[in-house]
């Protein structure tokens, strides 16, 4: 039996309504979301054990998060609880080529303050299969990287997968602070997930030829850099999101997965954006899913591609999308007709 356990932030998302700009919001959404606990939803939906580990205040508005947790089926009985505050993000939705924008509210929160001994890891890994962990977790605070570390040792002293997406967040810290960080924690990862972007502003190495801000993307280049990683670090299985921007409205979706030294490329996607916060963190779900699962390789990054295509049609953060329908996509029923 596998199981999924994520750790990291869970926090507030606050966001005007519709496409309207922060400047004539006079209310906001409310929403409950983190990479982490997204990569669990959307496993959960697909039939996968998940459990989601984090700290919390002790009010009652933590409280209305964990039971949107509960609600999707996502396991929160090693939550720890302590600190004062959850973090918040402002999302402001673009369209067209206006982009949006996010704000971060995160600092001194009770997943920044938290320590190891928060966590007891014998029992949170006990009958799990796989850990995953972002590069956002780490990035919150000065101790939050001893946690994540401490953590990813012991899961793989427990025989567990572990994986992570390096997800750089510019607004958390610097490149140099992620890149002296998330080194040291790769000899642990065995899946790194990454986009256009992450390889070059974590890791150092950067894809040929490529620009994500003209859209220019060499395919193959990232085969160079994945190889790379596998050679520095020792990790088994790379997978790169492949975004080519047109607009805030539309993009070019595809994706790669490099694991024994070939190079698997997806199908590309082109998609009418609904919300795409949260189409990595499905992504990186989709690909768990086909690896839990024994699928191929072609299979698995297939898998992965079009769970995050379907997210990227779904208002909010997580991937509400079962397996069934991502197999349907997978399988070319991409028409969008009323299922009648």
């Amino acid at each position: 039996m596998k199981k999924m356990v994520g750790f990291g932030d869970f926090m507030l998302r606050l966001n005007p309504e519709g496409y309207l700009r922060f400047i004539q919001a006079d209310r906001f959404q409310v929403n409950y979301t983190g990479a982490e606990a997204n990569v669990c939803v959307s496993l959960a939906m697909m039939g996968i054990e998940t459990d989601f580990v984090t700290r919390l205040p002790d009010n009652a508005i933590a409280e209305a998060g964990v039971a949107q947790l509960r609600k999707f089926g996502v396991g929160v009985g090693h939550i720890a609880y302590g600190g004062e505050r959850m973090g918040v993000f402002y999302a402001e939705k673009g369209a067209s080529q206006r982009p949006s924008k996010i704000v971060y509210d995160r600092k001194y929160t009770s997943i920044a303050t938290c320590s190891y001994d928060d966590f007891d890891w014998d029992a949170i890994f006990d009958g799990a299969s796989n850990f995953h962990i972002t590069g956002i977790t780490p990035a919150l605070s000065s101790t939050a990287p001893q946690v994540c570390a401490e953590a990813c040792r012991k899961a793989k002293e427990m025989g567990l997968t572990v994986s992570c997406d390096l997800n750089y967040r510019k607004n958390l810290w610097s490149e140099a602070e992620a890149k002296a960080c998330m080194t040291r924690l790769m000899p642990y990862i065995d899946v790194l997930v990454a986009n256009e972007e992450d390889a070059e502003k974590v890791l150092g190495i950067k894809a040929r030829d490529t620009d994500v801000t003209s859209g220019r993307l060499n395919r193959e280049s990232y085969v160079d850099v994945a190889d790379q990683i596998c050679r520095i670090y020792g990790t088994q299985t790379v997978a790169v999101t492949l975004r080519r921007s047109i607009s805030a409205s539309d993009n070019e979706w595809s994706a790669m997965l490099y694991t024994g030294g070939r190079a698997y490329f997806s199908r590309k996607y082109m998609i009418h954006l609904v919300d795409r916060v949260g189409g990595g963190d499905s992504f990186s779900a989709g690909l768990l899913y086909g690896l839990m699962n024994g699928y191929t390789p072609q299979e698995t990054v297939e898998y992965a591609a079009a769970a995050s295509c379907l997210k990227q049609t779904i208002e909010l953060d997580f991937n509400l999308s079962t397996h069934e329908e991502v197999e349907k996509l997978v399988a070319g029923d991409g028409s969008g007709r009323v299922q009648r």
